[in-house]
């Protein structure tokens, strides 16, 4: 079977993101075809009546000779202009009183050349009313080659497709170049935030779903502040979490009603059997019916672990611990063990349900005594700040096996004579607890340590 790498989930803000820049790419494709298409549209209609084109070309072709004196340059489009336009004339000055012209001024215009120092901007027409392209104009220009220039001259001239084109590119660099800037930099910045915004509900329905737990029934995710179009996962997902509660709850009924159903005939088993002849194979008939009878004792204990958390209260570790030891020294001494209690502490305060808690510590010494090895000693520690540790001195636990053997019905050797489930009560109980246990190195032996989680500094003392 080939194993592949699991992709990475996908971005669902940068996704938007990529999909709108694409998105403002395709408009922006098609919108500089629309805009060529309208600039020669305009040029077309407006070429004739375009009244700058004189003096555009006057300008660009200025510039000043080694003195400082106003030239014109030759360039094309002066050529051009020279060639269509027989009765060409403008005059040019600057601010020096340095002054330039070409052709005769029309009679009617040679009054205001001698009257530039009076005039800024102008346009001259003979019609009454608004000319759509005047006789003359006056205007002061900045960008030339010969610097702040004002030039008087006729309206001729025409709009080029060139000088068009320019004025398109310029429209282009200053007004749609910035918009796209913005629009790039909103849908960069912005929709990061929009869908942060938006998916701020999908957050908080995260963060419920990563504390539900199995001893956490009942809980359903949030939707408010969900999106619409999320809703119905999340409406999926709290489905799926009422089966599963249903289901856990049905699965827990039907083992309750089986360890209760089960006690009566194993108990009657006992008592048939304890009535016989002592013999070997009575022996082991009542070591079968012992296993029998405490499998049921511990699913009823898992049964009952759900509810007992309303139970916890202040204890002492020490005093549990000392308990057991008293217990079972009997039984770890006939099977050849020495038994050691290492309190490093008188008392230790801790808060949880005694019972489940001395039930844990009594599971872990008996598995001590059964894999221990039938020698050597068994030592009960309890020390700060909430520990409790059960050290023996057989083979210990493999590392790769050491978190299988908490699992329900699983047993380190096949011929082992548990059922599997007392390792799994002890961490049950613990989680329970808020606590954990865990499996070191005994060297030798195995050390199964169970940590508890601090009382609250307001909790009364045992």
């Amino acid at each position: 079977m080939i194993l592949r790498k699991p992709r990475r989930p996908r971005s669902l803000k940068w996704s938007l993101v990529l999909r709108i820049a694409v998105l403002q790419g395709i408009l922006i494709t098609l919108l500089i075809p629309l805009l060529l298409v309208a600039l020669v549209m305009f040029g077309a209609a407006n070429m004739n009546d375009y009244e700058g084109g004189t003096a555009d070309v006057i300008k660009d072709a200025l510039s000043r000779d080694a003195g400082g004196k106003l030239i014109l340059k030759p360039t094309r489009e002066l050529a051009e202009l020279r060639k269509t336009e027989k009765n060409l004339w403008y005059v040019v000055r600057d601010k020096q009183g340095n002054m330039l012209r070409e052709g005769t001024i029309p009679p009617a215009m040679a009054p205001f050349a001698n009257q530039l120092d009076n005039i800024s901007d102008a346009r001259f027409s003979w019609t009454m009313g608004k000319a759509d392209r005047p006789a003359g104009i006056v205007a002061w220009e900045d960008d030339t080659g010969a610097g702040t220039v004002q030039i008087l001259a006729g309206t001729d001239g025409k709009l080029s497709w060139t000088r068009m084109a320019l004025a398109g590119w310029d429209f282009f660099l200053v007004v749609i170049l910035p918009v796209v800037g913005v629009m790039a930099l909103a849908t960069l910045f912005v929709t990061p935030w929009v869908v942060r915004g938006a998916l701020r509900g999908l957050g908080a329905a995260a963060s419920e779903a990563g504390q539900i737990d199995i001893d956490k029934r009942g809980v359903q995710l949030p939707l408010k502040d969900v999106p619409t179009e999320v809703t119905p996962l999340v409406n999926a997902v709290n489905d799926a979490l009422v089966r599963l509660d249903t289901g856990y709850e049905r699965h827990r009924r039907f083992l309750t009603d089986a360890a209760h159903e089960l006690r009566t005939p194993v108990a009657i088993l006992n008592t048939r059997v304890a009535s016989l002849p002592p013999t070997p194979e009575r022996a082991r008939v009542l070591r079968d019916a012992a296993r029998l009878s405490t499998l049921t004792d511990q699913l009823l204990d898992l049964q009952r672990l759900g509810r007992q958390v309303e139970r916890f209260g202040p204890l002492d570790l020490v005093e549990i611990a000392r308990s057991v030891v008293v217990d079972l020294a009997p039984m770890a001494f006939s099977s050849g063990y020495e038994m050691a209690f290492e309190p490093m502490v008188e008392t230790l305060p801790a808060t949880g349900d005694r019972a489940s808690i001395e039930r844990a510590v009594t599971s872990l010494v008996q598995n001590a005594i059964e894999h221990g090895g039938n020698r050597g000693r068994i030592t009960i520690g309890v020390t700060r700040p909430a520990v409790i540790e059960i050290l023996d001195e057989g083979e210990g636990v493999p590392v790769g096996e050491r978190e299988k053997i908490f699992q329900p019905f699983y047993r380190l050797r096949p011929h082992d004579h548990g059922a599997g489930l007392g390792l799994n009560l002890v961490q049950e109980i613990m989680q329970l607890h808020g606590g954990r246990i865990e499996v070191l190195d005994g060297r030798p032996g195995a050390l199964f340590r169970m940590s508890f989680p601090l009382p609250p500094k307001d909790a009364p003392t045992h």
